[in-house]
């Protein structure tokens, strides 16, 4: 595939005020694309909009909106147009998983069916139509389509079951499109993070992370970028050695040891915390 030429970019980032979505921010940025930062918290846009700008003299637009709003694909779209900017890459970035889980090692059925709503809405229903709302535009313009998964996408998750079906799901989904793409000028690619230093865990909570140890967003998206750069880049990534050879333990075992053993970890975190 041709390179992509970021600066002949405009990439919308959702999830973009900090974290892994910031850290995309900054690396396109630095390679010349313009960028369009969505995510509610306005001032936190504005100002890494300003330290774009400042830094790598590109056009960086903040724009505030909630994903679980629905409709919000469309709305994000006509906000885009009122400002005549054409978006041709995509980060989706926004998830989030609720905490009640891990703090009180609670089961799904004892969980805020209004908060599951809105996680299915931010981890699935606003990434299946960003996607599709920007899809042709994107072939078009030969960018990138990044939607993020996770470690939690390759078994169960007991205390997170809603978040890690989200994300199997955003793993399957991009892959399709990966085929789909074949042929045209995008790049589709999901990446999958296991443990990763963000306001994550501020939400779903500490105990999240299993006990694991965390990596950078930049160590994330800096193997992101490079997969991307590749000649014929892969359906999906997994970030760090680490996380690798964990998806590769799980193909190796039964899904029900597997789902016991994450089940078994999640209750001794929970436990000790």
């Amino acid at each position: 595939m041709t390179p992509v030429n970021y600066h002949g970019q405009t990439t919308l980032i959702t999830g973009a005020s900090a974290g892994i979505g910031a850290e995309f921010a900054r690396q396109l940025a630095a390679r010349g694309s313009d960028v369009v930062l969505v995510a509610r918290r306005l001032d936190r846009l504005e100002r890494l909009a300003d330290e774009l700008t400042t830094t790598y003299g590109i056009t960086a637009t903040p724009i505030a909106m909630d994903l679980a709003t629905p409709g919000v694909a469309a709305a994000i779209n006509t906000a885009l147009t009122e400002r005549s900017l054409t978006v041709t890459s995509l980060i989706n970035n926004a998830g989030f998983a609720t905490n009640a889980g891990f703090a009180t090692n609670a089961a799904f059925h004892q969980e805020d069916p209004q908060r599951l709503d809105a996680q299915i809405a931010v981890n699935v229903t606003s990434l299946v139509d960003l996607s599709r709302v920007f899809m042709e535009r994107l072939r078009t313009h030969g960018g990138v389509l990044v939607n993020v998964a996770s470690m939690a996408a390759y078994q169960g998750n007991p205390s997170m079951a809603v978040y890690g079906a989200t994300k199997a799901f955003v793993l399957s989904f991009t892959e399709a499109l990966w085929y789909e793409s074949r042929g045209t000028r995008l790049r589709v690619m999901a990446l999958t993070p296991g443990a990763t230093d963000t306001e994550f865990y501020d939400v779903a909570g500490a105990q999240a992370d299993g006990g694991t140890s965390r990596m950078r967003p930049d160590e994330v998206v800096t193997i992101a970028l490079k997969a991307l750069d590749r000649r014929t880049p892969p359906p999906s990534v997994i970030a760090g050695t680490r996380n690798r050879l964990m998806a590769q333990a799980g193909r190796l075992i039964s899904r029900r040891r597997m789902t016991m053993t994450i089940g078994s970890m999640m209750d001794r975190t929970a436990a000790g915390h």
